[in-house]
């Protein structure tokens, strides 16, 4: 479903993705990790054309990325944010219906919040939630709202970016096995960045090692602990040394 070819970006003289390859199949959950600056979200921009790549060819379903219908193209995706990233003045249901409530995919309001009301419970969120603001939820509440949303309009392909970050463990077990169930429920396609080894082993069907701007590693998860490569291992084990370098 997505394939990325070689690709490079640079800011200025910082080289971030210096020869990225990795290809996502149809219905699979590919978990990308590295440490923090290593282009994991860099990436992601990429493939949703918010990033022009200096060199590399970015594939969606076959068809490059930046080419066609833009509004059409960004129709298959969904995204879970890092902060929840909700609308603090509007209730609940109207972050949920964002996008059923303008552009290509609008439906009438009462279709709309029905569906929103819809996709709550799919995330265990009561109806009476969908009025609220987002400021009377609790971080755990919101990062679920972030999930209603990111479903709510049915899309191929969801991306997660650090969808535990600041979540307590029971919290982000929580999130981990939604994330997990409602993947394999739609058939989407995944793509996941994320720092939270817990996340990575309950959430992927591939895993993604990116160091140096290049996939140093990647396979099946159930591969990861017995990958032998030196930075997978650092990595996943938490070394202070090891090929990645601790900023000090």
């Amino acid at each position: 479903m997505i394939q990325m070819k070689d690709v490079h970006k640079a800011f200025g003289d910082n080289k971030v993705l210096q020869g990225m390859t990795l290809e996502i199949p149809k219905g699979t959950s590919m978990v990308i990790i590295g440490g923090s600056g290593t282009g994991k979200s860099v990436a992601l921009k990429s493939v949703l054309g918010l990033i022009t790549p200096d060199q590399g060819q970015i594939l969606v379903d076959g068809k490059p990325a930046a080419s066609g219908d833009r509004d059409a193209f960004l129709a298959r995706f969904g995204m879970l944010f890092q902060g929840a990233a909700l609308f603090d003045s509007l209730p609940v249901w109207q972050n949920v219906a964002f996008r059923l409530l303008r552009g290509s995919l609008k439906r009438p309001v009462d279709e709309a919040r029905e569906i929103a009301i819809e996709k709550l419970r799919r995330v265990g969120l009561k109806a009476d939630v969908a009025d609220r603001l987002p400021a009377e939820l609790s971080g755990g509440m919101q990062k679920r709202v972030g999930l209603a949303r990111a479903i709510a309009a049915e899309p191929e392909i969801i991306f997660f970016d650090e969808p535990t970050t600041g979540l307590d463990p029971i919290m982000s077990g929580v999130i981990n096995d939604l994330i997990r169930e409602i993947v394999v429920e739609m058939g989407a396609t995944a793509m996941t960045i994320t720092h939270d080894m817990t996340s990575v082993r309950a959430i992927a069907d591939n895993v993604a090692m990116l160091h140096a701007g290049v996939i140093q590693w990647t396979g099946p998860v159930s591969d990861m602990d017995q990958s032998g490569d030196p930075y997978m291992e650092q990595f996943i084990h938490g070394r202070a040394e090891g090929p990645i370098e601790a900023v000090r």
